[in-house]
């Protein structure tokens, strides 16, 4: 099996004061080398387009997207994805976006996973609020800020343990150490799976939908850190849990 990973690469640069001398260094940081990891063992292939990466290397068409069972979208922004070098040069051009939504309702399936640049994202930016993506998400973003760090752990509620993504493996989770908060399709058309409750609501975790002829999933955490605790990292389920859901996107179970 074959999938696509955007996103989850970030680059950071440091600058030290040293009396009047003013060092800078720069590094450069892949968020899924867990995940990734994870599942080769389980037997499913990864290509990974880094956040850097995706405004020119992410898929423009079907055909391109058609040598994946599945994409996977994290902790990159809607923008990064929507502007492409056409766009951003002022030329009129795709829409990727709408090319996802097509994928999806051919029989690809999507995964949209949580992180600072998840969903609406921690201060706004990641901006998937509205767009053809959302249309065929299992949740609806909120329009303002939604991320929420929770340093003392978030315990996860399974709420429907017999969904194929849960086969082998047994509750409960690891804590979490934050999420976007999100707005479950209470129309029908979705599932929800898994909850985390914070402040006197039940937050969605992990959320499924039949939409078209493929599937999308909502994971509102990250699949890797920091808000996946070194604990979820190193449970020996973890990789299984990504790699049913992976599974199940390609509508393999």
């Amino acid at each position: 099996m074959k999938m696509l990973l955007a996103g989850e690469t970030f680059a950071a640069t440091t600058s030290v004061a040293i009396g009047g001398d003013v060092l800078t260094s720069a590094t450069w940081t892949n968020g899924a080398t867990a995940f990734n990891a994870a599942l080769a063992i389980e037997g499913i292939t990864v290509t990974q387009i880094g956040g850097e990466r995706c405004a020119a290397e992410f898929p423009y068409d079907l055909e391109a997207l058609a040598h994946y069972q599945a994409v996977v979208i994290s902790d990159v922004g809607a923008l990064t994805l929507l502007v492409t070098p056409d766009a951003r040069a002022g030329r009129v051009g795709v829409n990727r976006f709408e090319v996802l939504k097509a994928y999806v309702e051919g029989g690809g399936g999507l995964m949209l996973a949580g992180g600072y640049m998840g969903f609406q994202g921690m201060f706004g930016t990641a901006r998937f609020y509205d767009t053809p993506v959302e249309d065929v998400l299992p949740v609806r973003c909120l329009p303002f800020c939604d991320g929420m760090e929770v340093p003392q752990g978030l315990q996860a509620s399974i709420l429907q343990s017999s969904h194929p993504i849960f086969a082998g493996v047994e509750g409960p989770l690891p804590p979490i150490l934050g999420m976007n908060k999100l707005d479950f399709r209470h129309d029908g058309s979705s599932r929800l799976l898994a909850t985390c409750h914070h402040r006197g609501t039940d937050w969605p975790l992990l959320a499924v939908r039949n939409h078209g002829r493929g599937r999308t999933v909502a994971w509102a955490t990250d699949i890797g850190p920091h808000w996946l605790s070194q604990d979820f990292l190193a449970w020996p389920l973890y990789g299984k849990l990504m790699a049913n859901i992976v599974r199940w996107l390609a509508g393999d179970e």
